[in-house]
């Protein structure tokens, strides 16, 4: 039996930003050239090789591209990310966490 290879995402989060890039991508709202030149642009400040590989840089580009474009700006982002976390901690452990755990949701 082969064992199965190693994710190349250190948690949860950093698959979800990945897809979220390539389903905005495939959805015409960007393109991979749009993409890398923004991306390089975030992490080339740091000139760290290990940069690259942080989705936190992944995630504030995504960020700066969707707030450009009138997607979601940055007190939208904030408001959901608030959100987020107090349904995360109104979730019980090992339940899947949902904005309608957030105690202040209104759908």
């Amino acid at each position: 039996m082969t064992a199965p290879s190693p994710s190349p995402f250190a948690a949860p989060w950093e698959a979800q930003v990945f897809a979220l890039v390539v389903s905005l991508r495939e959805s015409g709202l960007f393109t991979w050239s749009e993409w890398a030149d923004r991306l390089g642009r975030q992490i080339r400040p740091a000139e760290s090789p290990e940069q690259a590989a942080d989705y936190g840089a992944w995630l504030a580009t995504l960020e700066a591209l969707l707030a450009e474009r009138g997607v979601a700006g940055p007190e939208s982002v904030a408001a959901r990310t608030e959100a987020f976390l107090r349904a995360a901690e109104a979730t019980p452990h090992g339940q899947p966490i949902r904005l309608e755990n957030d105690p202040l949701y209104r759908p």
